[in-house]
């Protein structure tokens, strides 16, 4: 029962500690990085797939739970491409906005910046889901 929770755990801390090591992430150690929402490799990706294989290697992927942990890391990993891209994008152009109008002096400081690096791209979401299957398998060994 433990490595169903050890092996999403271990792949998301992982996938988090990882990004610091890859210079295109543009990340350094800070507490505020640990939480980082995108950079290779995706730990959201990490932890879904490290659970739905965990699932698949003790129990089989003929039962129900593997086929929830499966559409659980299908939807997460959609969201993280589709949805978190959007929202990154539009971030950014917020951002732009404001400090065009900001430059006319129509803006007061009450607008924070937003974040405009939120989702993941394909590679990063395929190597996070490589890790995970990686640290399910060695979590499965012990």
């Amino acid at each position: 029962m433990l490595n169903f929770i050890l092996a999403p755990l271990v792949a998301a801390l992982v996938a988090q500690i990882i990004k610091f090591f890859i210079k295109s992430n543009h990340t350094s150690f800070s507490w505020k990085n640990i939480m980082a929402y995108s950079g290779m490799p995706s730990s959201h990706a990490a932890m879904t797939v490290a659970l739905t294989t965990m699932i698949g290697i003790q129990d089989g992927i003929t039962k129900p739970a593997f086929a929830i942990a499966l559409t659980f890391a299908s939807i997460t990993i959609r969201d993280a491409f589709g949805l978190r891209q959007q929202i990154g994008r539009q971030g950014k152009m917020i951002n732009k906005l404001t400090k065009d109008l900001d430059e006319d002096n129509l803006l007061d400081d009450r607008y924070p910046h937003l974040l405009e690096r939120v989702g993941h791209t394909p590679a990063q979401l395929t190597v996070g889901s490589i890790l995970g299957v990686l640290v399910a398998v060695v979590i499965s060994w012990f």
